[in-house]
């Protein structure tokens, strides 16, 4: 005999049953509401372009996105306000310029370094095309996990740091093993420092 809810006696397996079934109910809810807090690919240029305009400019409106972006005032202004909604965006009441709230700050540098990681692992460790690992590190770049991003950053610097060291020994790699990019991972201390780095709407530009 199981235990009894509600009056009535459930039989082990029925008590399994129920168990499995609130711990997918759990795993479900979980994951809407991860998905509700992922950016779309659209929302991202918003939150880019303003961190572009910031810098460059030292002020972003809605018509300086609009002309940026090549977009309606009014498209870019529902947009904007679902930023606001999610905290990642506010607006100056007198000048009606927009600021990156510290969380907004966080996730553009957050999605620049995912870029930048991404653009440098495609074109010169894997050896895709300029073109087309700029267009893959851009469709990619807000679907990456903050842990992955550490994890991603210290396996490319530790392998382009280790074929640099080598080099500057003497020592000889296969041509298979010799992973080399225009970006200098070796100057950044840590992840940190490598997201704090992050400029403008793109990757890092290489160092030449």
């Amino acid at each position: 005999m199981g235990p009894k809810i509600g009056g009535l006696t459930l039989s082990n397996s029925n008590l399994t049953t129920m168990t499995r079934c609130f711990r997918t109910s759990l795993m479900t809810n979980k994951h809407q509401n991860h998905q509700e807090d992922l950016l779309s690919h659209s929302m991202v240029h918003y939150l880019l372009t303003i961190h572009k305009l910031r810098e460059s400019k030292g002020y972003a409106r809605v018509t300086d996105i609009a002309k940026d972006l090549e977009l309606t005032k009014g498209s870019v202004s529902t947009a904007i306000n679902n930023l606001k909604k999610k905290e990642l965006v506010i607006e100056e009441e007198d000048s009606k310029f927009l600021l990156l709230t510290h969380a907004g700050h966080d996730e553009v540098h957050r999605i620049l370094s995912s870029r930048t990681l991404l653009y440098y692992f495609l074109r010169d460790f894997v050896g895709v095309g300029e073109e087309l690992a700029e267009k893959d590190s851009c469709q990619m770049e807000h679907l990456m996990s903050p842990e992955t991003s550490h994890k991603f950053f210290q396996f490319m610097k530790d392998l382009a740091c280790s074929c640099e060291r080598a080099e500057k020994q003497g020592v000889k790699l296969p041509s298979h093993f010799q992973f080399q990019t225009a970006l200098d991972f070796c100057q950044f201390e840590n992840m940190d420092q490598f997201s704090e780095s992050q400029i403008g709407d793109k990757h890092l530009p290489e160092q030449k």
